[in-house]
């Protein structure tokens, strides 16, 4: 017979974001309870016994797993279609896991070049000091990455699409060629959202997610999340998050279930504006360059629409005249918030090469099309009239 939870994967998304994996306690609460607990009692020291060595499955400490927590965790499984799922403290604990659980000493590491700065710090900088070797590949290329996995390797990482500059990857052919190459693929999906693209329907073997963005939505916390089989959640990646300890808060853990609730609603809307401020952007001259996967001009448009079912809510482009007239143009917007945070309700505007991709070198920036014009908007849920107004001001200033 089928337990609840089974039941559940039947459910559509819009039941699942909001009842699954709901356990209530004996107060049989509506809303699902915060257990801000470090540790749990026994009733005696046999059953403490059982519950360290594995012969009881039950909570003995919020570092391993805490009731709060896990309901995010099998809430977010039901919706990315995961066996399972583990939530940590932060987008970058997230990745970081992913890869390091996995990697030794000698293993070999493929991964786009085209990543998030703490991203590319950790492939191209951190990595390797623990004896993995790195190749970054142009990501949009299948023949660069049938040249890099033509050698075995351990691992491959990338985002798709990817931050800042929205370049898409073909995931499903990457995904067999990691696989012939005995790799395995941790994609970090975090600007398609769960809703929006399944890359474990693709070929993958794991996703991550900063959950502090589309899934909080909010700005009110921190939390990511790392999902794949059983067998890797619970023999590879569980040891090490027991022992290093980048655990969730069961308070964050509440905040994303909340923001799991609404999810659907808030991306149905996120699309529609990104799409329709998209559109007023590639009409503009004084831009040089549009980046949306759903506009037909983007280079990988095509690709992008067969492997996503929108196009989402981040927008990429880039003003002329350098970063003076990139700073006066930021400098006069009224309603979108500069900020480095992106999948929230406001809508919030960045400069990569002086903010999240600050530290790479000029050639590194070039290489990944990051100049001092280049623009990253995360598009809210305000009226996206009043968000073209605003941009149409600040551009034409």
């Amino acid at each position: 017979m089928a337990t609840d939870y089974e039941h559940q994967k039947q459910w559509q998304a819009a039941t699942q974001l909001v009842r699954g994996a709901t356990e209530r306690s004996q107060f049989s609460e509506t809303s699902e309870a915060i257990f801000m607990n470090s540790g749990y009692v026994y009733a005696t020291a046999e059953e403490a016994e059982d519950s360290f060595n594995g012969n009881l499955n039950r909570f003995v400490y919020s570092r391993f797993r805490n009731p709060t927590v896990a309901m995010f965790e099998k809430r977010l499984a039901l919706i990315e279609g995961a066996e399972e799922c583990r939530g940590v403290g932060s987008g970058m604990a997230a990745v970081f896991a992913a890869l390091a659980c996995q990697l030794s000493a000698g293993d070999r590491l493929v991964a786009s070049r085209a990543l998030f700065g703490s991203c590319q710090y950790i492939c191209a900088e951190l990595m390797p000091r623990f004896g993995v070797k790195t190749e970054l590949v142009d990501g949009r290329d299948i023949n660069a990455w049938k040249k890099a996995l033509s050698t075995p390797a351990k691992a491959v990482f990338l985002e798709s699409p990817s931050n800042p500059g929205l370049e898409v990857i073909d995931l499903p052919e990457v995904c067999k060629l990691a696989h012939a190459a005995g790799a395995t693929v941790v994609v970090d999906n975090v600007f398609a959202t769960p809703l929006l693209q399944k890359p474990l329907k693709m070929g993958a073997d794991v996703v991550v997610y900063s959950a502090t963005k589309h899934i909080d939505g909010q700005g009110r916390c921190l939390g990511g999340a790392i999902l794949g089989t059983t067998q890797f959640v619970t023999d590879v990646l569980t040891p090490f998050l027991r022992h290093t300890g980048p655990a969730l808060s069961p308070f964050n853990a509440w905040l994303l279930l909340k923001g799991l609730e609404t999810l659907e609603l808030r991306m149905e809307r996120h699309c529609a504006n990104g799409q329709k401020v998209a559109n007023f952007l590639a009409e503009q001259k004084t831009l040089s360059k549009v980046l949306y996967p759903s506009l037909k001009s983007h280079p990988q448009h095509q690709l992008a629409m067969s492997q996503m079912s929108a196009g989402g809510n981040i927008i990429a482009f880039e003003v002329a005249g350098g970063k003076a007239a990139t700073f006066k143009f930021l400098n006069k917007l009224k309603i979108i918030d500069i900020s480095n945070n992106l999948g929230d309700t406001k809508s919030l505007i960045c400069h990569p090469s002086t903010t999240t991709h600050q530290r790479l070198s000029p050639e590194d920036k070039a290489v990944v099309g990051i100049t001092d014009g280049f623009i990253r908007l995360s598009v809210g849920l305000e009226s996206a009239d009043d968000l073209i107004a605003d941009l149409k001001q600040a551009l034409n200033g």
